[in-house]
């Protein structure tokens, strides 16, 4: 759903609300698939706000009571009608009330907190799961898509540093799923999608496993489709107070993956390491850090 069916109304109507009401339209706002799913009351618990005060905010709006804002709600899902659009109107109405900064520090604040629920111990243990199974790949296969290209090609990108196992699956001219027609069951796809899947993603992760591939996943939740495929799977949080879905957290996950990736490797990791710097060197890749000026 590219838009919840009041976001418009909601935004139009925020600056005339009580701090209540707006609290409980921030809500709508934000979480629009638990309007058509979560009873009023348990929504009103989550926004903060007394029950009364969703009734009161869908008389706001024009309706008869927050029941016709559920049913309505209900159907857009059932269409598939909400997306990016209806979070950019949560977005849009806190950033006109509290301002550009608060937008920013609310961002670091939240991704600062996804980045450090990443080190418990259970989530740990399933990184280092995933980096010993891409390790011991012959080859490794980089498949990230839309959003998820970044995390997808950064991990490729350390590995092409310290070997040449890492394959990266991109989309020019439709020739990237190609490159699986070389994977063998000694293979490694290592996988990253988010909500919103891509369906292209999740049929080449499907098509792996066919082929008796390992598949490690980088998603955002136990039930997300890629989870349900991959013999490894690693969850990240993607909420923001964006209306784009965080990437910081799956970008991380990559980072900690190369470098044990490259830890594991040892010796040859480093050999080649030291021949990946003389052949930068070489082509005077890198700025050179500039020497301090003499003075008279």
């Amino acid at each position: 759903m590219d838009q919840g069916p009041l976001a418009d109304r909601i935004i139009k109507a925020f600056d005339t609300m009580s701090g209540q009401l707006q609290a409980g339209a921030r809500y709508v706002l934000e979480r629009p698939r638990d309007v058509a799913l979560l009873s009023m009351r348990e929504q009103a618990r989550q926004a903060g706000v007394q029950p009364a005060t969703m009734t009161r905010l869908a008389k706001h709006l024009g309706m008869d009571g927050y029941d016709r804002v559920r049913e309505l709600y209900a159907a857009a899902v059932r269409d598939g009608d909400i997306g990016f659009a209806g979070k950019a109107g949560a977005q849009l109405a806190s950033q006109k009330l509290r301002g550009d900064k608060a937008l920013a520090a609310e961002m670091l604040h939240s991704i600062g907190k996804q980045i450090e629920r990443l080190a418990a111990p259970d989530r740990l243990d399933r990184v280092v799961a995933a980096a010993r199974a891409l390790a011991s790949a012959r080859r490794i296969y980089c498949l990230g898509l839309r959003s998820s290209h970044s995390v997808a090609w950064h991990l490729h990108y350390v590995l092409s540093l310290v070997g040449e196992r890492s394959t990266h699956i991109d989309g020019i001219a439709a020739t990237g799923a190609d490159a699986l027609a070389r994977a063998t069951n000694r293979d490694v796809l290592l996988v990253a999608s988010v909500l919103p899947y891509t369906r292209l993603t999740v049929e080449l992760a499907e098509y792996a496993v066919g082929q008796g591939m390992v598949v490690v996943a980088i998603t955002d939740s136990e039930v997300a489709p890629l989870a349900q495929i991959a013999q490894h799977a690693v969850i990240v949080a993607t909420d923001s107070p964006s209306f784009f879905h965080a990437m910081s957290p799956a970008f991380v996950v990559a980072e900690i993956l190369g470098a044990i990736i490259a830890g594991r490797g040892g010796d040859d990791a480093l050999a080649t390491l030291q021949h990946t710097d003389a052949h930068l060197a070489a082509l005077n890749t890198h700025l050179k850090p500039r020497g301090n000026k003499k003075t008279s």
